[in-house]
């Protein structure tokens, strides 16, 4: 588990290459601050000393993920007077981003295949680990020995934290409890048709002290292998063990949800009166895809209309326009009764989205919720970011493989913009979370 590095003192990583190690007589050295291992949320200064004054330098991230897949960002820049560098201050010249961009060698990792998604499945035995090289001269493949490196651990699970495999009653997930005795808001995490259980996005909010399940709902264990046919009563039953553990607090807990996951939630929100605070990440207004059975109430799934999809290079599939409307007469009934919560919203909206048409969805949404004089939502929307927001300093992913379509989708958003909108959408997701779950316990 990462175990925070409290000084500079630990901020030099002595390996073959690395910080403070001399290349030939180089004197260059590069290091992060404040030290070589963090969680992955979390911001690093990358610095680079002794070199010559002004030089022209490349500086190459590059990291491995558990699948082997291969992830790598160039930019180029110009040592101050004194032979500096500073990312915190420097701006690139060029390469895969301009400007003063401190995380910029992050963000910008970019798979050798164009069409893979960065993956981390083992949470909480190993980090991702981005070397960083610096090379003499700008080139956008930078070749030989470098100047100087550095790697940085990104750790998903901070000290503490504990991670428990979940199969009680029909609930299939993974908890991850914070350290303490709390008690600890409750949270609910979800993602959508990749299925499985994804378990980053949790494991970062309990490291930020939220008790958090990741649920699986299909493919996984001995769920069903599709979202056809789902019943909330499932989910009701993952809320109340949640809700019953002696270390949350109560009465109510929170769910957040991207994509199919995204409109579970305010399904979640609406007809259960113990989730009190949802965020819909690029999800839609009504219920989509499978039906969605709740006691005696149906809401059949919001169909798709394939000859709408626009095929691009690669085999990759624009579907943003393949959804239906679910204003349309022959859909009303897929629409989410929203107005019957008594829980709070928020709707992550990219408006680049290319999976779905999210700005939409989230608009009629909110025009449901003023129609029937309720006020308990909130709305974020980002400029040029696509579907795929995570929290921030994940790679931006252009397109990837989609379980239903069978094919690669183009998810949308700029690389730099959505990049942006992940670093202020993530500390907004978690004070949203507090806002509606810490001041239960004020009020018992």
């Amino acid at each position: 588990m990462f175990v925070a590095a409290g000084s500079l003192a630990v901020r030099f990583l002595r390996i073959p290459g690395c910080s403070r190690c001399r290349w030939a007589g180089m004197s260059a050295s590069a290091w992060l601050e404040p030290g070589a291992k963090c969680l992955f949320d979390e911001p690093v200064r990358v610095r680079v000393n002794g070199l010559s004054a002004l030089q022209q330098v490349t500086l190459k991230a590059s990291l491995t993920d558990e699948k082997g897949e291969t992830f790598s960002s160039v930019a180029f820049y110009q040592a101050d007077k004194r032979g500096e560098l500073d990312l915190s201050r420097s701006p690139s010249l060029d390469g895969y981003y301009t400007g003063t961009e401190p995380m910029g060698l992050f963000w910008s990792l970019t798979p050798a295949n164009p069409l893979k998604r960065l993956v981390k499945k083992d949470v909480a035995t190993s980090p991702l680990r981005v070397r960083i090289e610096v090379f003499d001269g700008h080139s956008g493949d930078p070749q030989g020995l470098p100047l100087a490196a550095c790697v940085n651990e990104r750790w998903f699970m901070s000290k503490g934290v504990t991670r428990i495999p979940v199969r009680k009653g029909r609930i299939r997930g993974v908890l991850f409890v914070p350290p303490g005795n709390g008690p600890f808001p409750g949270v609910i995490d979800m993602y959508g048709s990749v299925g499985g259980v994804v378990e980053h996005r949790a494991s970062l909010l309990a490291s930020h002290g939220f008790l958090t399940l990741a649920l699986g709902y299909f493919g996984f264990d001995d769920l069903p292998n599709h979202f056809l046919n789902l019943d909330l009563e499932y989910f009701e039953e993952a809320v109340n063990f949640l809700r019953q553990h002696s270390k949350v607090t109560g009465p109510g807990v929170g769910a957040i949800g991207i994509s199919k996951g995204g409109d579970l939630v305010l399904s979640m929100t609406t007809f259960i009166p113990h989730v009190r605070a949802a965020i819909s990440i690029g999800g839609c207004n009504a219920n989509t895809l499978g039906n969605l059975h709740y006691r005696n109430i149906t809401l059949p799934g919001l169909g798709i209309s394939l000859d709408r999809a626009r095929f691009l290079e690669s085999n990759i599939i624009d579907i943003s326009e393949t959804t239906n409307n679910p204003r349309d007469e022959e859909n009303k009934d897929c629409i989410i009764p929203l107005e019957k919560a008594e829980g709070h919203f928020l709707f992550v909206v990219g408006e680049d989205d290319k999976n779905w048409n999210t700005s939409l969805f989230a608009q009629q949404a909110i025009e449901r919720l003023k129609e029937n004089g309720k006020e308990n939502y909130e709305i974020l929307t980002y400029p040029k970011a696509g579907h795929l927001l995570e929290p921030c300093y994940f790679p931006f992913c252009y397109a990837s493989f989609h379980q239903l379509a069978g094919l690669p989708v183009l998810w949308g958003g700029e690389m730099k913009e959505h990049s942006l909108a992940q670093i202020d959408l993530w500390p907004k997701i978690q004070m949203f979370l507090r806002k509606h779950l810490e001041k239960q316990q004020s009020q018992l």
